[in-house]
């Protein structure tokens, strides 16, 4: 993820996406470490969110589906203020 600073949103609802989209991130990635146990390589600042899975659990594609969904639910909600580019 890129670009989710508050301070590139200034209006309220971009604020409120930027909260909902890092609350959603945080929460895939707290699930993926704290509760499946996976190992992860994190790089973080405060517009980059990059993790990169090193174990191969089923878990970890579910957690990773379920953010997927909320993400792509979020975008429909607010066209203008989330992009999902996708990389494999």
């Amino acid at each position: 993820m890129s670009g989710h600073s508050s301070r590139s949103n200034s209006d309220f609802e971009g604020k409120l996406v930027c909260s909902a989209v890092s609350s959603a991130a945080y929460m895939a990635v707290n699930t993926l470490t704290e509760i499946v146990g996976a190992s992860l390589s994190i790089e973080q600042d405060d517009a980059l969110l990059n993790i990169k899975v090193q174990s191969k659990l089923e878990e970890c594609q579910v957690t990773l589906k379920g953010f997927k969904l909320h993400i792509t639910q979020l975008q429909k909600q607010y066209k203008n203020n989330i992009q999902i580019i996708t990389e494999v």
